[in-house]
């Protein structure tokens, strides 16, 4: 079985901080989305991976995840161009998928129990498709599937406005080689793209069994800010955290806080976790960080509060203003001016920005 990583999106709703940079390198617990779909492949044993790029940051999502060496598997890049659909990236890896059955995992989807039992599931039957699902508050929101009681897909419908049940697809697909087919088959919806359920459809009028499998530990779409925040302390929940970097005497740190070897917290310093320090972060006598924190390499912390926050990296925040609820992206510079503000502030800044609070 192969694997295929989907992320090619624009990354529209994430904005400015996807002005210079792919949504999918954007840092979850100062570990890029895409690497947690990576992992979740190699723990299901699925170690051939083809990664569907777009347009945009193409470059850097190859030179982040290379060869693939680096996390156990090989890793095949395909060019979708514009990003014309999920069904359209299927299309796109008939080539490398050569007739095997693979998982199909959107890149900025970030799953708490992997990927492991939808897997197992659909090896031991004899499916045409595999979705994994959950139940969700607000199915009206999304592309809904109704099951029988041997967990077989019947139906789905995209956001309905009557939904017949409240299972959720959620972005991790498993496909036999009949999905080309399908897409072959189908025609544009009226958005202009390739839609991966009318693919699916097609299978199901066709005969063939669709798989489902109901996630029960927490999934995250993180296309927007709020997301990338929500997907942050739900990790740094379940950190296994390593206080490897240099404690200063008269510093606090309490809580599961995860730092890099060459994580500096000063004399002075408060670090309440759950929080994560990474590579030559330096969080300086004075500053008060956390909890649900993650602040990215090369970053200096001086003065300030912050909490509940993502800083991407190469940051140097040094305002005594409280920041909370904010992603800040790369290179951001943020000092203090005289004039009196609103206190705490939420934040979400693009790549070398500078401000001043």
């Amino acid at each position: 079985m192969k694997g295929l990583i989907l992320s090619g999106g624009r990354g529209t709703r994430l904005r400015p901080i996807t002005h210079t940079g792919p949504k999918q390198l954007v840092p979850v617990a100062n570990k890029p989305v895409i690497q947690y779909a990576i992992e979740d492949l190699h723990e299901a044993g699925v170690t051939d991976i083809g990664v569907v790029l777009g347009n945009v940051g193409r470059e850097a999502i190859q030179e982040f995840l290379g060869d693939g060496s680096q996390f156990g598997v090989d890793i095949t890049y395909i060019v979708q161009g514009n990003p014309l659909g999920l069904a359209h990236a299927v299309g796109c890896a008939e080539e490398f998928v050569d007739g095997d059955d693979f998982v199909m995992y959107l890149g900025d989807n970030i799953l708490n129990d992997g990927i492991t039992e939808l897997v197992d599931s659909f090896r031991d039957g004899d499916y045409a498709a595999g979705l994994a699902l959950q139940h969700v508050d607000n199915p009206s929101q999304f592309g809904i599937a109704t099951v029988d009681d041997d967990g077989d897909i019947t139906s789905l419908v995209e956001k309905p406005d009557d939904p017949p049940s409240d299972l959720a697809i959620i972005g991790v697909y498993v496909f036999s080689p009949a999905i080309f087919d399908a897409v072959a088959a189908i025609e544009p919806s009226a958005r202009g793209e390739l839609e991966i359920t009318d693919a699916i459809h097609l299978l199901l009028e066709e005969g063939g069994a669709i798989d489902s499998h109901v996630v029960q530990g927490w999934w995250k779409d993180t296309g927007k800010p709020e997301d990338i925040l929500s997907a942050n302390r739900l990790v740094l929940d379940d950190i296994d955290a390593s206080r490897d970097g240099t404690i200063e005497d008269g510093a606090e740190v309490v809580g599961q806080v995860d730092m890099h070897e060459t994580a500096v917290i000063e004399s002075g310093a408060v670090v309440r976790g759950p929080t994560s320090l990474a590579a030559d972060v330096t969080v300086e006598s004075g500053t008060y960080v956390g909890p649900y924190t993650s602040v990215g390499e090369q970053s200096r912390l001086a003065n300030v509060q912050i909490s509940n926050s993502v800083v991407i990296g190469d940051s140097d925040i040094t305002t005594d203003e409280a920041i909370v609820d904010s992603l800040l992206g790369r290179g951001t510079t943020i000092g203090s001016s005289a004039e009196m503000l609103p206190e705490g502030r939420r934040l979400v800044v693009g790549e070398n920005s500078k401000l001043r609070l």
